[in-house]
């Protein structure tokens, strides 16, 4: 173990044996301040855990178990390492995707598998303490000919994927199979109840999300049309379909999926994480955050780009197939990656999150 930390702490999700990984848990990654990574070790060992999510204030990471249908929560304990905090809780098939509330009240996974929503409470000392199921999604595309489940070919599923805990306290979850987001509110002896939702055009396949802080606008990478959808809140809160264009400069490639979509921190540009062509693409938010403008393309420096992080003029990209995580420096002009600065081997790696 190394006598100290040079620089900033990021946690890595991984896929483990029991989904066919190389990884082994929960990795611990230095990302020092000219840019450069370096591999710690283990924090923790546990089942494939794919997304990982950090409490705003505590020194605690939770940590969906995809193939064992599960969450828990860790602790850290001395410079890197983590240790379980209470009993994993059962969640939902595939369950793939977490995130906290910013008041620290509770906890929303996405469970791909089988369109699972699902609310946990959380305790003083970030503890899961309760788990309430959201009500299941309905098909808002039912009934029209040619619909087709895409990851089967079989009959439509509903598949959530994320969440997103919005800057007016409610929350939004998008369903990848219903070509669905959803918008709840949150009730502590209940869990969420639907606000109101937002059907997107059938077989775009609607998968992260994240919001423009200035103008409320929510941003959402399709995985399937390899698209980014512009939704905005109307006066009675209410969001809508406000445009919708391509994720990428150039256009997508036969075998393309789309992953992950980042913002900067200067709000200025967005990064969406392209799968089969293993691009990440660069777009410039305009029309004073309504807008997205695709600006460049540009190699992810390895296999499947799962997850990336921004952070500081950085650009760090988990590659699920080729067992890295590369870094660029970005452009403080054009927000345009450069170069690889450095790749470091990490098992599988699936998310990338900024230890508190």
């Amino acid at each position: 173990m190394a006598e100290n930390i040079d620089g900033t702490l990021i946690w890595t999700g991984a896929y483990t044996a029991d989904s066919d990984g190389n990884g082994w848990g929960i990795g611990a990654v230095a990302a020092r301040e000219d840019g450069s990574l370096s591999w710690l070790g283990t924090a923790v060992e546990a089942p494939s855990p794919s997304f990982l999510a950090v409490h705003p204030t505590l020194p605690v990471v939770y940590a969906v178990a995809e193939a064992a249908q599960t969450v828990r929560a860790y602790r850290r304990t001395g410079l890197f390492g983590l240790e379980p905090l209470g009993e994993a809780w059962p969640a939902g098939a595939a369950a793939c995707h977490v995130a906290v509330d910013p008041s620290a009240r509770f906890i929303v996974v996405a469970c791909w598998g089988d369109g699972n929503v699902l609310l946990y409470g959380l305790d003083d000392d970030g503890g899961i303490t309760s788990r309430f199921a959201a009500p299941p999604a309905k098909d808002p595309h039912a009934g029209v000919e040619g619909g087709l489940d895409i990851a089967t070919g079989g009959p439509r599923v509903s598949r959530a994927h994320a969440s997103l805990m919005l800057e007016d306290g409610r929350i939004m979850t998008t369903d990848l199979g219903f070509d669905l987001v959803r918008v709840w509110n949150y009730f502590p002896d209940t869990g969420l109840l639907k606000d109101h939702e937002v059907a997107l055009p059938m077989g775009s396949g609607p998968r992260h999300l994240v919001q423009h802080p200035s103008v409320d606008a929510v941003f959402v990478v399709t995985e399937y049309s390899i698209e980014v959808v512009v939704l905005l809140p109307g006066a009675d809160g209410r969001f809508a379909l406000h445009r919708r264009g391509p994720a990428t400069a150039g256009g997508a490639d036969d075998g393309d999926a789309a992953a992950e979509i980042a913002l900067s921190p200067d709000h200025r540009f967005v990064y969406t994480g392209i799968r089969g062509s293993n691009r990440i693409s660069v777009l410039a938010v305009e029309g004073s955050g309504t807008r997205l403008r695709p600006v460049a393309d540009v190699p992810s420096g390895g296999d499947w780009p799962r997850h990336h992080l921004v952070r500081d003029g950085w650009l760090h990209v988990a590659h699920e197939r080729s067992n890295q995580v590369t870094t660029f420096a970005l452009n403080p002009a054009t927000g345009i990656p450069g170069d690889v600065l450095e790749q470091v081997d990490v098992g599988s790696p699936t998310v990338l999150v900024i230890a508190p």
